[in-house]
């Protein structure tokens, strides 16, 4: 099943109108926070009704399959559900730059994409605008829409909003950030990430399994997982990546990253004012190789 038949079924529609609905009394994010987006109030993500982008451009630095050689066509939306001290893109996930636009304009910008030649539409931090994104791509089809989608999200997710997105999403490219709930929500405000965070990956993996290239090596579907190794094992990272291993697969792919600085907030929190050093990612890399991960990148990584 694939978007265009959801279209032509009447279920992306049906699926739009679910998607609408639940933000009378917004509960699309684990955080529930039970405001009236449609009459504009906002809650931890700051989002409105109307999506807000940060930029759409052509972008060459995701996984060599998702940027390909002709790139991404990635889209970051505004806002966020986390508020991650170290969060890089700040001035964007915490102070809400961009702009709001119109469903009709987001298709545009999807469209203008398309006939840039890039592999796939990429929409980064998109949990809380998953709606207006649905009737977007509802808005774009008939006018000759047919990327493959990626969403490239926090990981922070509910399982029956993932549901909303069966046979539309291609590829997930989820973060699997932390494996101690107390270290969620000390640095990233996510009580319950490493519980919701688990059983979103399973329910991606369910819906698109494990990655699949096409004849020119670009990511045609499936799941790859993002971990970003953060100073004095404060992610946790051997414990996810054991857990991945035995419960999603040996065959998974995973992006093992070692470029953790000190943004945003970081500096004000014990432990996390300084980069990884080279011997802490290489012990990660040690237990990527144990757990029998093969499948993936890791990262060349030096001292300061």
């Amino acid at each position: 099943m694939t978007y265009t038949d959801l279209y032509k079924s009447g279920e992306l529609l049906v699926r739009i109108r679910k998607a609408y609905g639940r933000l009378a009394a917004c509960d699309l994010c684990p955080h529930d926070c039970g405001i009236n987006r449609i009459k504009g109030e906002r809650g931890i993500c700051e989002a409105g009704l109307k999506p807000k982008i940060a930029s759409a451009n052509l972008h060459r630095g995701e996984e060599p399959p998702i940027s390909g050689t002709r790139g991404s066509g990635t889209i970051f939306l505004s806002g966020c559900s986390l508020k991650c001290v170290f969060c890089q893109n700040f001035p964007i996930s915490q102070f809400g730059n961009g702009s709001e636009m119109s469903t009709v304009d987001l298709a545009a910008r999807m469209l203008k994409l398309q006939k840039q030649r890039v592999h796939n539409i990429n929409f980064v931090t998109p949990t809380h605008y998953l709606p207006q994104i649905l009737a977007a791509l509802w808005l774009a089809i008939p006018q000759g829409f047919s990327l493959p989608i990626v969403w490239n999200s926090s990981g922070y997710e509910k399982v029956d909003a993932l549901q909303l997105l069966d046979g539309v999403v291609a590829v997930y490219l989820p973060d699997m950030k932390y494996s101690d709930e107390d270290a969620a929500t000390e640095i990233s405000s996510a009580p319950g990430y490493c519980r919701i965070n688990r059983a979103a990956v399973t329910e991606m993996l369910r819906q698109v399994g494990h990655l699949q290239l096409d004849d020119e090596g670009i990511a045609a579907q499936g799941l790859i997982i993002r971990h970003l190794v953060l100073p004095e094992e404060k992610a946790g990272s051997t414990a996810s990546l054991e857990w991945i291993a035995q419960n999603l697969g040996r065959e998974t792919h995973i992006a093992l990253m070692s470029q953790y600085f000190p943004a945003h907030l970081a500096a004000n929190m014990p432990g996390m004012k300084r980069r990884v050093q080279v011997d802490e990612y290489e012990r990660v890399v040690d237990s990527l190789e144990n757990a029998g991960l093969e499948n993936g990148w890791v990262q060349d990584h030096e001292d300061d």
